[in-house]
């Protein structure tokens, strides 16, 4: 088996569906196997799975284990040389799979290939993000303090002037590169079949791409973009969206975010004192009155790591 495609399902059967339709139609000349890892999805995604045309192998986890575990338990049953990590809410344009193989099978063994991803593209086919620098944890603390400052400033100007959403694009078009990359976003991870394409459980959500590049890198595994794979990401939709700022540090996805940089930052070995007022900085952020009632009790889990 030359390619273990693995995809996350967690309510999106309509996504899914679309993604497998993509990946069936689009993928010739190599042999390849799709394996659907289900977070206990309960909006007919299992009903679908079982009676689509192609076989897939199902793993049921019966409940939400998070991003890495379940991309895991996928793993423990793929048989390809090579793994495909890819979002359900990405649709594929083009023999993708088969650029990626190609790409690695061909590659002069100097280039120390880790990893391989593509510029993702929006609805539109713009590049949208598809990879980043490795967090710092001193950028980390000042984006926390200026989080605090700006919550701040809107709760004390909602007392005369009632708040205003701000437009902002809910993902930003980006530059075409190609090139050697700190780390590849999780939505379409390329890696071979080895202990190193196996995520941290630790993370629940966000970082755990991250930090399985920055595993990559410290063992001198370099990360790729490559020209040629066509990838559709529809989670970075270009349409401007109205956002309450105040609204989006309480969100479920931003507190995890927050969660998971503090694991990393620990794990890879920041200074503790950093660590210790990036903590300070966040507790700071979410004890304020407009963000408790919802961060609260995610407090815990903070100064547990």
């Amino acid at each position: 088996m030359h390619v273990s495609v693995i995809i996350i399902s967690y309510n999106t059967k309509d996504l899914l569906k679309q993604c497998l339709d993509s990946i069936i139609t689009h993928t010739t000349d190599i042999d390849y196997e799709i394996l659907v890892s289900d977070n206990g999805s309960t909006d007919g995604s299992i009903e679908m799975l079982s009676q689509y045309p192609f076989p897939i192998h199902l793993i049921k986890n019966n409940e939400n284990l998070g991003f890495g575990a379940a991309n895991n338990r996928a793993l423990s049953y793929a048989t390809g040389k090579y793994i495909f990590y890819l979002n359900s809410d990405t649709i594929l344009l083009n023999n993708a799979i088969k650029l990626f193989y190609d790409y690695w099978e061909n590659a002069s063994p100097e280039l120390d290939i880790g990893a391989l991803g593509a510029n993702l593209l929006n609805q539109r086919q713009e590049i949208i993000h598809s990879y980043a620098q490795f967090p710092q944890i001193k950028t980390e603390i000042k984006n926390k303090l200026h989080a605090v400052y700006r919550v701040l400033k809107i709760n004390f100007l909602s007392r005369f002037i009632p708040a205003k959403l701000s437009n902002t694009p809910s993902n930003s078009v980006h530059s075409k590169y190609i090139g050697l990359v700190d780390y590849i976003t999780g939505a379409d991870l390329f890696i071979k079949n080895t202990p190193f394409a196996r995520f941290d459980e630790r993370y629940f959500m966000y970082c755990e791409d991250v930090d399985l590049s920055y595993q990559l890198y410290k063992h001198n595994l370099n990360r790729y973009l490559i020209d040629g794979p066509q990838i559709i990401h529809l989670e970075g939709g270009s349409s401007i969206k109205e956002i309450d700022e105040v609204k989006k540090y309480k969100s479920f996805s931003n507190i995890y975010n927050s969660i998971s940089k503090v694991i990393f930052f620990k794990k890879n070995k920041s200074p503790y004192v950093y660590i210790f007022i990036l903590k300070c900085c966040t507790t700071l952020l979410w004890c304020m009155p407009s963000l408790f009632p919802h961060t609260k009790k995610y407090l815990k889990i903070l100064w547990k790591i």
